[in-house]
């Protein structure tokens, strides 16, 4: 599992290392572009879900589990980039691949 540091204090959210290697392409992109917006999932216990707010001016640290950057799945990195720009803000999605297939649910884990 990896972890997305967030805030002042350094709250931390685990995310599936794969899962967080594609969440952190999107955030940086759109915190480079000045973008504020916000990311939200699914407590992995079914406890319920959480959105946070992401401008850079909040800080931001990911860590991640794997030394080995995964390869990244350019059409999961393109719908969560597009649900970035929705209303609702990064939504974590389940993995899929070219055949249609799903391959990953993201395992979430808010303290």
């Amino acid at each position: 599992m990896g972890t997305l540091y967030y805030g002042s204090q350094g709250t931390p959210i685990e995310i599936n290392d794969r899962a967080l290697a594609h969440v952190k392409m999107v955030i940086v992109s759109k915190l480079r572009r000045g973008e504020a917006f916000t990311l939200s999932f699914q407590h992995e216990d079914g406890s319920g879900r959480s959105a946070i707010w992401l401008s850079s001016a909040i800080p931001l640290r990911f860590t991640f589990e794997e030394v080995q950057r995964p390869e990244l799945n350019a059409r999961w990195l393109e719908e969560l980039a597009e649900s970035a720009n929705l209303l609702g803000g990064i939504t974590l999605v389940p993995e899929r691949t070219d055949d249609g297939g799903t391959t990953l649910v993201p395992e979430t884990k808010a303290s």
